[in-house]
């Protein structure tokens, strides 16, 4: 999975402050998108976001859950430490 690709189109939304994606294990599919996203206002709604995912993006691209966070978690460098966001949903 290309994260890279999903968190720039997620970027290019109006109402995202900042997001990252992880991949999450999946029986069905090996593993899935899953976005976690610092909406600017504090909070925002995923259904629009997730239809502007579908015209842009592959559908095994388009994140199966949009997770709202507070903040991502990072390192004393300022680089976002992934691996802590599953634990934190």
């Amino acid at each position: 999975m290309l994260a890279r690709g999903i968190e720039e189109v997620l970027m290019e939304q109006p109402e995202v402050e900042e997001d990252a994606v992880v991949a999450e294990a999946d029986r069905g599919r090996g593993e899935i998108p899953v976005a976690y996203v610092v909406w600017k206002n504090g909070r925002g709604d995923a259904g629009p976001l997730e239809m502007r995912c579908r015209e842009k993006l592959a559908s095994f691209k388009i994140p199966r859950r949009f997770e709202s966070i507070e903040k991502l978690p990072r390192n004393a460098l300022g680089k976002v430490q992934k691996h802590l966001l599953c634990r934190e949903s």
